[in-house]
């Protein structure tokens, strides 16, 4: 059986679902009841999309709830792994956050944690009995819906070791390594590099893990059509979109994500992928 605390994320649709009522108190505490009779169930497999601390919390009561119930095995699915960017001291007075959301995901004792293309190696070396989903079943899926011939392209040096484990892959496409600088203290973006001087009209996929706000893709953007690129396509695994899809859309054909965070409605500019197990997740 399969506890979706989000009931609009559903990564094993084929498996019987827990039904519960959860809600916050006016003190804002999370609380949730389980309905379903796990009198002859062993394992349970839990999964949410973790966008706040209450949702966190959300996880937490869940767990418990299930243990009390006599749930000795409990397997967790999180597509998107909070604090995932906060993976290092970058400003003294900043807190380590990946360490403080793994320090409370390792409370649950899971029996094991799915993520789905985590940020970097700090989280899963942080965490317990955790597997990681590499983004290519879900790039698989974006490229047989494109053009052939595209050019994949890195948008800085973090993205670069697994866009060339993912052209590895996808056998057949070449890397652009491009590169960006930000101002730890502001988070601000300048000096978008592309290597090439004349792209020649190539196509080229974007592809990364995490979409905010959308700076990067937009400075790098700007700076393909400079270079004489020819049309622009964007993949992230997740899709927050802070800004909204207006601000992308201005600068891309399409634009492809999947569930991990949120449900948007699909339309002529945007395609999300939904995770499935065995499917893209």
């Amino acid at each position: 059986m399969i506890l979706n605390l989000d009931p609009e994320f559903c990564p094993l649709p084929a498996t019987k679902e827990i039904q519960f009522e959860s809600f916050t108190f006016a003190g804002g505490e999370p609380h949730i009841k389980i309905s379903s009779d796990l009198s002859d169930i062993s394992e349970v497999h839990i999964s949410h999309r973790l966008r706040s601390f209450n949702d966190i919390g959300l996880l937490l009561l869940a767990t418990d709830a299930l243990r009390r119930a006599g749930i000795n095995s409990i397997k967790a699915i999180l597509p998107y792994m909070p604090a995932a960017r906060q993976d290092r001291l970058m400003i003294a007075g900043e807190p380590l956050s990946i360490k403080v959301v793994a320090d409370l995901l390792n409370y649950c004792r899971f029996d094991s944690i799915r993520l789905f293309d985590v940020h970097s190696d700090v989280a899963p070396a942080l965490l317990d009995n955790c597997d990681v989903t590499s983004n290519h079943l879900f790039v698989d899926q974006v490229v047989d819906a494109l053009p052939p011939s595209l050019m994949l392209v890195s948008p800085d040096g973090g993205a670069l070791k697994k866009n060339g484990r993912l052209a590895s892959h996808l056998k057949s496409y070449e890397v652009l390594a491009c590169s960006k600088s930000r101002d730890v203290s502001t988070g601000a973006l300048s000096g978008f590099e592309v290597p090439l001087e004349n792209m020649e009209g190539r196509d080229c996929l974007i592809v990364d893990d995490i979409c905010d706000g959308g700076g990067t893709f937009i400075g790098l953007a700007q700076e393909l059509r400079k270079k004489n690129a020819g049309k622009l396509y964007l993949a992230v695994s997740h899709g927050i979109f802070s800004k909204g899809l207006d601000v992308l859309k201005e600068h891309f054909e399409l634009i492809f994500s999947t569930d991990s965070f949120s449900t948007i409605d699909s339309d002529e500019q945007f395609k999300q992928i939904k995770l499935i197990a065995g499917q893209t997740l």
